[in-house]
């Protein structure tokens, strides 16, 4: 079968491999669509983990399940995730799925980006059947969705609050739909690239800034009559842009700090105005199950389409041009690799 391998940043292969064999209370799954994340293309975080497989937004139907397994039969097209908790540990029984240890292990094999793949019996614990009238296209965003799922739980009820989101990749755009589909009062967003600023506009956002050419944080206090952002998403994986996203709050709001930045990196904070502000910084990382079946849900309503955010689309033969068109096109948002 093949596989896409990525080797660094910017070097993905085509290449042939064994189909994985299955055991006990396995599945083997054919993929029909995989989305690229946007941690993928982040060039630090992407070469710690290379080479390999990458890919972790699959969709597919199973066409061979393992002895034992009767949760799932050849024929059920489904969302896989790549990470699932033991469900038993303090942590789990926390609900911090994605401190679990058995989570961080786990991973379907061998990657999203093959024509098939093995899905571990800790894995099915988390793979969810798609209904009939969800598009595999649709349903490869179950995962990105459920990150955004978690990061609006994590920020505490947005209805009737003002949201900033600071990035409009893919992420940024489903906090804006999200946002909306919560009830926030008013939904804010904000990114260095104007066809970006456009597409959060057509998803309706309220307030829309072209960073490049407006002083963001001069802007929200304008906009908010000097009060700031109850909510503020910061979506880019740098300091400069947390920083940029506590001068935009408000007193006594929150800041979700979406994406890990580089380890070497650190924030330096006035404890005396992070005090005296009441500020709260929280970081959301990934997602665990509760949020990948509230984001199957919302899918499976049309609260949250493809169509909203997809905008590019390549066969697994040129799948290292859409990584590329992923990492380097400002112009994408969400693109997607499709199997025969």
């Amino acid at each position: 079968m093949r596989v896409a391998r990525l080797y660094d940043y910017l070097d993905v292969r085509i290449e042939e491999v064994e189909r994985p064999s299955i055991g006990p209370g396995e599945a083997l799954v054919r993929t029909a669509a995989c989305g690229i994340c946007s941690g993928d293309v982040v060039a630090w975080y992407i070469r710690r983990k290379a080479p390999l497989v990458f890919g972790h937004e699959p969709v597919g139907r199973i066409v061979e399940v393992g002895a034992g397994e009767d949760r799932f039969r050849p024929g059920d097209r489904v969302f896989v995730h790549h990470h699932a908790p033991c469900f038993k540990c303090p942590l789990c029984l926390r609900g911090e799925y994605v401190q679990c240890a058995t989570w961080k292990k786990s991973s379907i094999d061998p990657g999203g980006m093959a024509e098939y793949f093995r899905v571990p019996a800790t894995n099915l614990n988390d793979t969810l059947i798609l209904p009939d009238h969800v598009a595999d296209e649709d349903g490869a965003l179950v995962e990105p969705l459920a990150c955004v799922v978690k990061s609006l739980r994590r920020a505490g009820s947005v209805r009737d609050r003002s949201v900033l989101v600071i990035g409009l990749g893919v992420m940024g755009q489903l906090h804006v739909v999200l946002a909306r589909h919560y009830g926030a009062r008013v939904v804010l967003a904000a990114d260095l690239e104007e066809s970006r600023c456009a597409h959060a506009r057509s998803l309706g956002a309220d307030v829309v800034i072209d960073a490049s050419r407006e002083d963001l944080v001069g802007r929200i206090e304008a906009a908010t009559d000097g009060a700031g952002v109850e909510v503020v998403i910061v979506g880019p994986a740098t300091v400069p842009a947390l920083e940029q996203g506590m001068a935009c709050a408000s007193r006594g709001g929150t800041i979700i700090q979406f994406m890990g930045t580089p380890p070497e990196e650190h924030l330096t904070l006035s404890t005396f105005d992070y005090y005296f502000r009441e500020l709260k910084l929280i970081p959301s990382y990934s997602c665990g199950p509760d949020d990948t079946r509230i984001a199957l849900d919302l899918i499976s309503s049309g609260a949250v389409r493809a169509a909203q955010v997809v905008t590019h689309r390549y066969p697994l033969a040129e799948a290292a041009a859409a990584y590329a068109t992923a990492a380097t096109d400002k112009r994408a948002i969400k693109t997607l690799v499709t199997f025969d």
